[in-house]
């Protein structure tokens, strides 16, 4: 088949950071193409050059063995290049419809909604999961944020599709349902880049896996030729254990919620009187398919959301009526779903977001007299302690961090005060090997410190590998506990029985 996209010694700097260093990549058109690599090893770079969004400073681009200058987004969809992205780029006020019709730039409102509309719905036939079309996408969970932004790449029509994580939030079956119609499209004649770090999709779905490291292309290969410690082993550089560790000491309630009620922002209901209970010293997992109140959970927990009825009793104390301050001061800790929207401050630098916590509490002296040497110091030892990668200077903008280095400062804030209750939501979405088992690892140690852990994931392998109990969700409320080593099917079972 003919090279549908080559990219040939391309290079790119950030602030004398060389993100790219001559890297070559190329996918055929009628191919699924992997592409692996550490957070931050250049991977989204990559694509984004090839997606129009960034100008590489050395290097060509040939598309279709034609060579061309693409000089933004536009310049690539007109070449039939479409990327979907970790980080979405939705308009949160637009409902589904009006956020696709806005990417296919109609001239004509009305005919153009009606159109798109209904290819959106046959788009989603074929893909194999559905979306409420008609609600704005900022009140959408988001794993359903997630597959408005597959939908819109899809519906554009495009010849070479670049997808980032894009089953990260997604549950097994829907993965599984989104990557055969990506080998559909493939035997069509598209041209499939798959950037992902699940080494199990890589060997069922893509012809062909190129790994990437500090900027640089390592290896190329037919991944049905290696094993997934093969794999590990060209991605990070050597093998990652793999053992779950189950509680050490479990003691007393430290998080109870009681007939919790709660709605999304169009009043639309998603809890319905759910209770549960977390011990301190224990991480309770629970799993399910996004949408069913998962994210109106979270942000009820954080105190960003108001529940409707029921108590939440956290430590000791019902904190239902209070905001995030009194909650955190109670020892809650939090790692929202989306790090960008709600834990980091992408355009301020990693010291600012570092002290944010401790500005409220008085660590760092008072709002009229902020000890910044302080600061400084206190954001240098945590980035040596949580090897937080690409932080050439606590003056950075956060934004300039890849996706595990920004969830590791987050943690890195967020455990500073010794939690008594932290809430994990999807933790280790859209990170790499090595960094989802540093964050685990930093989960387990919160937790045999003495925290509970609430996880809300839906990867389900995640939830069973972490979790020393696993509540399935399901309609707003807990449909099933099971105490783990738990039976893989019957939580599956659970899950889908009570969809």
């Amino acid at each position: 088949m003919a090279m549908a996209l080559e990219l040939l010694g391309v290079s790119k700097a950030f602030d004398g950071f060389q993100a790219l260093a001559k890297a070559n990549f190329a996918v055929e058109a009628g191919e699924v193409h992997a592409l692996l690599g550490e957070n931050g090893a250049g991977k989204s770079t990559l694509m984004n050059v090839a997606a129009g969004l960034y100008r590489p400073d050395q290097g060509r681009i040939r598309v279709r063995g034609r060579e061309v200058d693409i000089t933004g987004p536009v310049e690539a969809r007109s070449l039939g290049i479409g990327m979907v992205h970790q980080h979405y780029k939705l308009v949160k006020a637009f409902n589904a419809v009006e956020n696709i019709l806005l990417a296919q730039g109609a001239a004509r409102y009305g005919t153009g909604l009606a159109e798109v509309e209904a290819a959106i719905r046959a788009q989603g036939e074929a893909v194999g999961f559905a979306v409420d079309l008609k609600r704005p996408v900022g009140s959408l969970s988001v794993a359903e944020q997630q597959r408005v932004e597959i939908l819109k790449v899809l519906v554009a029509g495009a010849g070479i599709l670049i997808l980032d994580e894009p089953t990260a939030v997604l549950t097994d079956r829907e993965a599984e349902a989104l990557l055969v119609t990506m080998r559909a499209l493939a035997r069509q004649g598209a041209a499939i880049v798959l950037v992902t770090h699940k080494l199990g999709e890589v060997q069922r779905h893509a012809d062909r896996v190129t790994v990437m490291r500090g900027g640089r292309i390592v290896a190329s290969a037919d991944p049905a030729s290696l094993s997934a410690a093969e794999l590990t082993t060209l991605v990070v550089g050597a093998t990652t254990p793999q053992e779950r560790q189950p509680a050490i000491r479990i003691g007393g309630a430290v998080l109870s919620l009681q007939g919790l009620v709660g709605a999304r922002s169009d009043g639309l209901r998603t809890l319905n009187g759910l209770t549960l209970t977390i011990r301190s010293g224990e991480i309770y997992g629970i799993a399910g398919v996004g949408g069913n109140g998962q994210t109106e959970l979270a942000e009820i927990l954080m105190g960003v959301r108001r529940a409707q009825d029921g108590r939440i009793v956290l430590a000791g104390d019902d904190v239902t009526e209070t905001g995030p301050k009194p909650r955190r001061a109670r020892g809650l800790a939090a790692i929202p779903a989306d790090r960008q929207a709600y834990a980091l401050a992408g355009d301020l630098s990693l010291a600012e977001n570092y002290a944010v916590g401790g500005l409220a509490s008085g660590r760092f002296g008072g709002w009229l007299r902020v000890d910044r040497a302080a600061i400084r110091a206190r954001t240098e030892a945590a980035i040596a302690a949580f090897d937080i990668r690409g932080a050439r200077s606590t003056r950075q903008k956060a934004s300039l961090l890849s996706g595990g280095n920004a969830q590791k400062l987050v943690i890195a804030r967020e455990f500073a005060d010794s939690p008594r209750l932290v809430l994990a939501h999807s933790p280790a979405r859209g990170l790499d090997v090595r960094a989802t088992a540093d964050i685990h690892r930093r989960l387990r140690e919160a937790r045999d410190a003495g925290a509970g852990v609430l996880l809300i994931s839906e990867d389900l392998d995640e939830v069973m590998f972490m979790s020393d109990r696993i509540g399935v969700m399901s309609r707003g409320t807990i449909v099933g506990e099971f105490e783990t080593p738990a039976d893989r099917q019957a939580i599956g079972a659970a899950m889908v029985h009570h969809a």
